[in-house]
């Protein structure tokens, strides 16, 4: 694994006003002080954007980050970002999200996760990087029966078009990295949360359906396990996978061996759905997001699974471990405080 000094790097973080691209800028600015920052983004309305422009806000203090708003979709715009400022690493967190919206509004999965991602390797190609991370996604795993979830399964078997989004971008990455020498590195991600996250996620949407007395759905009857894994754990991961390229070599054909792996980011330890909605509970009243008389019982409806779903999500995270020295380890409680406290205080 190739080494990579952060500082003093110029870095593209695509989906910079998104949940996770926010915090890896304002780690990055925080913790790296020589660092210039561009952070894109096309501030769609997906869900609200004044939470988006809550997140810029605090990213637009700092001297070393610039903003461009515009859409990865754009060739022409994202060649000449590369052309201008030539970076070193470019992390592509940029991305139509929702496993659900996928089936009511496929177009956007298609420009914003094939041909964006697409436009992105293509600079990447023409304006060489040390290192290309991206986004992937738990979902490529579908429906598999065997978990926890390793890298090393098969992911042939996508449920939903976001997945089958995801699993591309894994497979262009692989071709490019193997055509053009392109270090790069995907990561799977597992149902991440914490404050200012996605408010299409359960745990936000959760929250603001309980506050205005609306029933909440929980699928599959409750007997749904999800990984959750806390923003702050996300970040670090990214970080510390920034750091460490793959390996350019060359093969007995004389060619490259694709610089190409792909992790899981996961807190190895999947909680049940009911579960969690009692530790959301009893964090939002904690918080006094919610009285503590609030009759969570009548708020509450089991329904059967949703089409693009899947009911397990699990990562096994051994290979970050052996090769970052990094395991995910806030616990579900101690997350969902924070998110209600932040909850709290952004909704007053």
């Amino acid at each position: 694994m190739k080494k990579i000094i952060l500082e003093d790097k110029k870095i593209l973080v695509t989906g910079a006003a998104g949940f996770i691209g926010s915090n890896l800028c304002k780690r990055l600015l925080n913790d790296y002080q020589n660092t210039y920052i561009i952070g894109l983004d096309n501030m769609n309305d997906y869900y609200d954007v004044s939470l988006k422009e809550y997140r810029l806000d605090s990213l637009n203090k700092y001297n070393n980050f610039k903003f461009i708003k515009g859409n990865l979709a754009d060739k022409k715009l994202i060649n000449e970002i590369f052309d201008e400022y030539k970076f070193d690493i470019v992390v592509n967190l940029a991305a139509q999200a929702g496993v659900r919206y996928s089936i009511t509004n496929p177009d956007a999965y298609i420009e914003s996760n094939l041909i964006g991602f697409y436009n992105i390797l293509e600079a990447c190609r023409n304006y060489p990087v040390e290192h290309l991370v991206y986004a992937s996604s738990s979902s490529v795993y579908g429906g598999n029966k065997k978990v926890p979830f390793s890298t090393d399964d098969k992911v042939d078997n996508p449920v939903s078009l976001y997945a089958a989004t995801k699993k591309s971008n894994e497979l262009l990455a692989h071709s490019y990295s193997k055509l053009y020498d392109i270090p790069s590195t995907g990561l799977r991600f597992f149902t991440v949360y914490g404050p200012a996250g996605r408010p299409d996620m359960a745990y936000f949407g959760f929250t603001n359906k309980l506050i205005n007395g609306e029933t909440i759905k929980i699928f599959n009857y409750g007997n749904c396990k999800r990984d959750f894994t806390y923003i702050d754990d996300i970040v670090e991961g990214i970080i510390r996978v920034m750091q460490g390229a793959p390996e350019k070599k060359i093969g007995e054909d004389k060619l490259p061996i694709a610089p190409y792996a792909v992790y899981n980011i996961g807190n190895s330890n999947p909680e049940n759905l009911l579960d969690f909605v009692s530790i959301l509970q009893e964090e939002l009243v904690r918080a006094k997001v919610l009285p503590s008389d609030y009759d969570f019982e009548s708020h509450k409806e089991l329904v059967p699974m949703q089409p693009g779903d899947v009911p397990v999500t699990y990562a096994d995270t051994t290979p970050l471990e052996r090769d970052y020295g990094f395991k995910p380890n806030t616990s579900l409680r101690e997350g969902l405080r924070k998110f209600a406290t932040w909850y709290n205080e952004y909704y007053k």
